[in-house]
């Protein structure tokens, strides 16, 4: 039943209003029917007066939002009274571009509304039309510490990628916004060094740069916890972006997050933490030269990584990720006119954060400046949460443009935090040809093994495969059956992709059967060998069965098991995903598609699902196949996945 207040609001009762909150003032903190606040309910309605009354004359705060974290000003321009949207945005300061729970802001509630006048005027406050915004994170899904670095028109981006194989994924852009895998650091399987390490150890935070024509890319190797040595730098080099790349070396110096300087006088120099220490290093990265130096521990103290140097206008400026990679992550700068000098502290530090603790996009901070013909931007890793818990996609990559102050500092956009919705940079090379304006995560994406007898960049394995266990002939993969199953170290042929939003639909077509007892192939949505749910087809007794299996630290959860009464020659499997909520089904040969088990909470997929060992990543999505010690490969094609909003 609705509230006196309600009812008022509703009716556009604006003396009815002012004498129910004379008379009792909390009421204008209660909420309505659909659990909005009565602020929310009055700019809903898009009267101007009742809005400007409980505004200015009660005690209703312009801070809350509701439980998708809308505001004020989302409701305000669903009403399409650009008055009242003109009087929230000028006069309440509230922001076009702060964005929901789903990335949902009031400009796109304006321009996918027709509102044409309110479009105008957001235009006008932000200084940039809809056609020319970009949405954060700009590569989503399990990309973290991001690091770039532009040769010509060209940027390239490396990002971490722990155990999974081929290492480090090089990605190119030409306007900062559209990325696409160009290669990897490592490709030879000999080179990785993964196949004992355990899920989320392997190579850390990786750096990109180019010196004389090579392009250099260093990165922690990060080890097991079993021995006396758990960390060293290993650095590869290579005259193209994509590869091939050298075979690595090893810099026996302790720390994460290392990163490569050339300074005017042609010494190189490697810095890593904690906070930021530097070594001379030999002109081709492959050597130590001398011993490591702090430059600077760092602003808050707390947690001090992923050093980066840069060098403008007479200042060695140095920039630095502090606080955890979890709510208090930020990027902080100090300065010196001397490389080895004393390093002032930003007075704006830190220079990107997030203050708001509900808000969308979180854990901001490892980031690294690149100059464009537009002027600086800062890529910088972030975090989106589902029930504001659980960072299922993982840690993201994000953009925001820098500027500097009279004062000579450089801050991330205006210091206001991370932007959900800001303005392209303006570079002349423009877009990729095949790449247009962004589909706001609706378009399908089928065929996604990759075309002809080439496997798509996209696909990693965790640590490498065997020999031939992963092979792709006219866009039909065939996958080796692993000898040891999914919950070990030593599994291979496990091939997955990133997911890369909150809500999607996956589809795969497998046209071979398991044929021996204990053998089993489908569809998996994985972490690490710690957790993961599988949606798959195993052969018990000479009979098949369907079965969904959860895999949470040692526990083996069966769900949906069920005998199939013929043996088909295709099944289809396919898995629909809300947050954190996955809906298996099949389609066995022809028939119907049915609904095998529906898993409300796979909170296991993610950082905080599970308490062990390191837990870095993202949920992954693929096809997995286990042969026990007989053979078996099972065959795959038309793997769909189409996101949702």
């Amino acid at each position: 039943m609705k509230s006196e207040i309600e009812k008022a609001i509703l009716e556009e009762n604006l003396p009815e209003v002012e004498r129910l909150l004379v008379e009792n003032p909390p009421i204008v903190d209660t909420v309505s029917e659909d659990g909005l606040p009565m602020s929310f309910v009055a700019a809903g309605t898009g009267n101007l007066e009742v809005v400007k009354y409980i505004v200015e004359y009660s005690r209703a705060s312009m801070n809350v939002t509701d439980k998708k974290h809308r505001n004020i000003l989302h409701y305000g321009t669903m009403s399409g009274n650009p008055a009242l949207v003109r009087y929230l945005v000028e006069r309440v300061g509230m922001s076009p571009v702060s964005g929901d729970c789903d990335l949902i802001t009031p400009y796109d509630i304006a321009h996918q509304s027709g509102f044409k006048e309110i479009e105008a005027l957001f235009e006008k406050v932000t200084g940039f039309a809809y056609a020319e915004a970009y949405r954060n994170p700009i590569r989503t899904g399990f990309y973290p510490d991001p690091s770039i670095v532009r040769v010509g028109d060209d940027y390239y981006m490396v990002n971490s990628s722990f155990i999974f194989f081929p290492c480090i994924p090089i990605s190119h852009s030409r306007d900062l916004i559209h990325w696409k895998i160009i290669g990897y650091a490592i490709t030879n399987p000999e080179w990785a060094r993964l196949d004992e390490l355990e899920g989320g150890r392997g190579y850390w935070a990786p750096d990109i740069s180019y010196y004389k024509g090579r392009f250099y890319i260093c990165a922690t190797y990060r080890l097991n916890d079993t021995g006396t040595i758990y960390r060293k730098q290993m650095v590869v080099s290579s005259d193209k972006p994509e590869g091939p790349y050298s075979e690595p070396v090893f810099l026996d110096e302790d720390g994460i997050d290392p990163s490569i300087f050339t300074d005017d006088d042609g010494k190189r120099y490697m810095l890593l933490n904690r906070g930021a220490r530097i070594f001379e290093i030999s002109e081709n990265a492959d050597r130590q030269i001398g011993p490591a130096t702090l430059l600077f521990y760092g602003d808050q103290k707390r947690a001090p990584e992923g050093p980066h140097l840069l060098k403008k206008d007479g200042y060695y400026y140095l920039f630095e990720a502090e606080g955890g990679t979890g709510a208090g992550h930020r990027i902080t700068v100090s300065r010196s006119r001397e490389l080895f000098g004393v390093y002032e502290p930003c007075p704006y530090n830190p220079i990107m954060r997030q203050n708001d603790e509900t808000a969308p996009i979180q854990r901001c901070g490892h980031g690294k400046p690149v100059q464009t013909p537009d002027g600086w931007y800062m890529v910088y890793l972030c975090g989106r949460m589902v029930d504001g818990a659980y960072s299922i996609l993982g840690r993201e990559t994000a953009l925001d443009p820098i500027t500097w102050t009279a004062d000579g500092w450089p801050i991330v956009n205006n210091l206001k935090g991370p932007s959900v919705l800001q303005r392209k940079p303006a570079l002349e090379c423009g877009k990729e040809p095949e790449e247009q304006e962004p589909t706001d995560g609706d378009a399908l994406m089928e065929n996604l093994f990759g075309t002809g007898d080439e496997l798509a960049l996209e696909w990693v394995t965790p640590r490498p495969s065997e020999k031939n266990g992963v092979q792709v002939k006219g866009g039909v993969l065939s996958l080796r059956g692993s000898r040891l199953p999914l919950s070990d170290v030593g599994a291979r042929n496990i091939l997955l992709r990133r997911q890369e939003h909150f809500h999607f639909t996956a589809s795969v077509r497998m046209l071979s059967l398991p044929v021996h007892d204990g053998q089993e192939a489908g569809l998996i949505c994985y972490y690490d060998e710690n957790t993961w749910v599988s949606c798959g087809l195993i052969r018990e007794q000479e009979k098949l069965y369907m079965q969904i299996k959860e895999h949470i630290g040692d526990d083996d959860v069966i769900h949906g098991k069920r005998l199939l009464s013929c043996e088909p020659q295709t099944i289809e499997f396919v898995v629909k995903t809300r947050g954190l909520e996955r809906t298996f089904y099949t389609k066995v040969g022809s028939g119907e598609i049915e609904e095998i088990a529906a898993l409300k909470n796979v909170y296991y997929l993610c950082d905080e699902g599970l308490k062990r060992g390191k837990r870095f990543t993202g949920a992954m999505l693929g096809v997995f196949a286990y042969a026990g010690l007989q053979d078996f490969a099972a065959d795959f094609s038309d793997f769909t996945y189409i996101p949702e909003r």
